[in-house]
């Protein structure tokens, strides 16, 4: 199975409004892509999509080789860990770390079987590989935002999904727990057998040097794709965000500024 996404030609539409039109996207194995667009893009609307949580109103959708209406979404949905604010915010803020990690061996808010000894095994292993054994014991709501989203991608891992998707996941760090969260992230991209990554963002510098190629939305349209060092250019995100920035590459990250600021 060379392509674990392909979508052509898709539209979405709610009522009236048109919020995916005529997208075409394709993702291959071993590939790691950044989504990259402004607030109400599309981009959620268009993993929504990949995850079967909406269906489009025309064009197709293959996850894994699989087309949509040949494959049960339930199944297909244990081999997309999705890591999002929206998550968080569901689970028991009262249970402890290593809780929330292993919880999500079975998909749950909250832990109701009990995990085998190979669970808590992996669970621990996960926490070390992203820096955050040092929380285990403690209970989630005291521990920092960085450090909730290091669990919450531990916990998400704890299936072995195949993609990953981190939707804005150094939303609302500062800037140095947002260093060591992109650090953590880097060091699980580096591992062979990591999932296919897929990092959301509407911040340029977050999109690290293991994503090759990127994806432009805006207005529910893809304006580009292609590799990274292709699309992040002043050129085309001058025309990407219909202003005049400069793009200033410091150790492979793409640092974007407003071309009056520069000058």
């Amino acid at each position: 199975m060379d392509e674990v996404i392909r979508i052509e030609n898709l539209t979405y539409r709610k009522g009236e409004n048109e919020l995916l039109k005529d997208v075409n996207w394709t993702v291959k194995k071993g590939e790691h892509w950044a989504i990259l667009g402004l607030n109400g893009s599309g981009k959620t609307t268009l993993l929504n999509v990949v995850n079967g949580y909406i269906w489009p109103t025309s064009g197709s959708v293959s996850v894994f080789g699989q087309p949509f209406g040949s494959i049960d979404l339930r199944q297909l949905r244990t081999m997309i860990g999705w890591v999002s604010l929206s998550l968080q915010e569901k689970l028991y803020i009262t249970d402890k770390a290593e809780y929330i990690v292993v919880s999500g061996k079975f998909a749950t808010i909250g832990l109701y079987e009990d995990p085998s000894e190979s669970d808590w095994a992996l669970a621990e292993s996960l926490m070390e590989q992203l820096g955050c054994t040092h929380l285990k014991g403690r209970m989630f709501q005291t521990c920092s935002q960085g450090e909730k989203q290091k669990l919450l991608i531990a916990r998400a891992l704890m299936a072995s999904p195949k993609l990953l998707i981190l939707d804005e996941p150094c939303n609302g760090l500062d800037l140095f727990s947002r260093e060591l969260l992109l650090e953590s992230i880097e060091n699980l991209a580096s591992n062979g057998d990591s999932p296919t990554l897929l990092y959301v963002t509407h911040h340029t510098e977050e999109i690290l040097p293991m994503f090759q190629n990127t994806l432009l939305m805006r207005r529910g349209e893809i304006f580009l794709q292609g590799k990274s060092q292709d699309v992040m250019t002043s050129e085309k995100l001058s025309q990407f965000f219909e202003t005049q920035v400069d793009v200033i590459k410091r150790e492979d990250r793409f640092w974007l500024l407003p071309a009056a600021i520069v000058k």
